[in-house]
């Protein structure tokens, strides 16, 4: 009696769920696998991947500044001075001269009082946002927002409402649903600039509208924004001239910037308020001098070269363009990020699996990351891509697009 007692208290097994999980490993032994390939080269507009050089069009490196020798000196020079890491937190002993002078250099280039650098860029929403919010606050987002934007939201404990994608009038539904109801707390929307799968913007004049209309403050992430849109590349609030009546942005350094890490601009008062309560920033170690130093240069690069951004935009609308011609759907996309939208996972594997093969690198983005409907390859184009490559990569995925069906 008392060994079936004690048998019916044990719990049960933790990681089932692991040992279960056999998804992953059903697509590799079918060679479909998509994800976690190494690279073995320099991270550029061509890589090599399990020996074979690819054109890549699936990273973040806008600028082409990862590859760039000044970015590469300036980290290396940094690693000399300080050594390879900070060993700590910005709040004790983590913080170098380095990390003061980008965040000025950032406030200015931003048009903001202050800014904070966080270690990563999913740190810096997921900090902000969290700290900002409380349990009397309502956030509201875009459904396609980031998941460290959902995290944040999550960890904040604040009433969290979602409104369709790009949608302003579902937006401004939920606004008078909130409002009317007096609540004792604030109201912060908060959205992507570009949105990182579909390359699409944010709405931002209407939304910044319906914000005055309605008392809230407004929070844009602009990962994919800075260093590709608006004045000097200052993102999306400068693309629509609304600088000023954006109250927080967010950045990444993995992205134009060619680094890694994050940051927040907003005037002195919140920040000075994040860098002392905001736990994902206290309590992790600051980013290493070489990622602030190599931010610097790119920070400098991209201000002093206006003909990078240029070259972008002339890569970006000849692949939009082109892409349509061939027949595939591109969706709503305005930037250098561009789905190819084939609405089954399957065949989004196939056609992954065919352009690897034939030495062009893109991301299959499949259900439940997207909805199965909207299954894609996320391809994504930098401006040092040559008109050569670009001929290259047209040419593939209109031969295996037909070979498929998709186009």
């Amino acid at each position: 009696m008392q060994a079936e007692q004690q048998q019916n208290t044990i719990a049960a097994d933790l990681f089932e769920k692991c040992t279960s999980f056999t998804a992953a490993k059903e697509i590799q032994d079918r060679g479909l696998y998509p994800f976690f390939h190494p690279i073995s080269s320099e991270l550029g507009d061509e890589v090599v991947i399990e020996g074979k050089r690819m054109i890549m069009i699936g990273s973040n490196n806008y600028l082409g500044l990862v590859s760039d020798p000044r970015v590469k000196e300036a980290a290396i020079e940094a690693t000399r001075k300080y050594g390879s890491g900070c060993t700590g937190s910005r709040f004790l002993n983590g913080t170098i001269d380095l990390h003061i002078e980008l965040e000025n250099r950032l406030a200015k280039f931003m048009g903001k009082e202050a800014a904070l650098v966080f270690s990563t860029g999913f740190q810096s929403n997921l900090g902000a946002i969290s700290c900002l919010a409380g349990k009397s606050d309502t956030l509201i987002i875009d459904r396609q927002d980031h998941a460290c934007i959902i995290d944040g939201c999550r960890l904040s404990h604040a009433r969290t409402l979602k409104f369709r994608h790009n949608d302003m009038e579902d937006l401004e539904r939920l606004l008078k649903n909130v409002t009317s109801a007096k609540p004792d707390g604030g109201i912060l929307i908060i959205v992507d600039g570009v949105f990182s799968m579909e390359g699409d913007l944010t709405p931002l004049p209407k939304l910044i509208e319906l914000a005055k209309t309605y008392g809230a403050k407004v929070y844009v992430d602009d990962a994919h924004a800075i260093g590709v849109i608006g004045e000097r590349g200052s993102g999306t609030a400068s693309h629509f001239g609304l600088v000023d009546e954006v109250d927080i942005t967010s950045g990444t350094f993995s992205k134009s910037f060619a680094s890694l890490g994050g940051f927040i601009v907003a005037d002195a008062a919140v920040i000075e308020y994040v860098k002392h309560i905001g736990r994902a920033m206290i309590f992790s170690a600051s980013i290493p001098p070489a990622n602030a130093a190599a931010v610097l240069k790119a920070l400098e690069i991209i201000e002093n070269e206006p003909e990078r951004r240029e070259r972008l935009w002339h890569n970006t609308h000849r692949m939009h363009k082109e892409l349509r011609g061939l027949g595939f759907d591109i969706g709503d996309t305005e930037t250098p990020i561009v789905p190819i939208i084939v609405g089954d996972n399957e065949l989004t594997l196939l056609f992954w699996r065919e352009l690897f093969d034939n030495g062009v690198f893109t991301n299959a983005i499949i259900a439940p990351a997207v909805p199965a409907e909207r299954a894609m390859l996320r391809t994504s184009y930098t401006a040092t891509l040559s008109d050569e490559q670009l001929d290259i990569v047209l040419e593939t995925m209109g031969r295996i697009g037909k070979k498929l069906g998709i186009i």
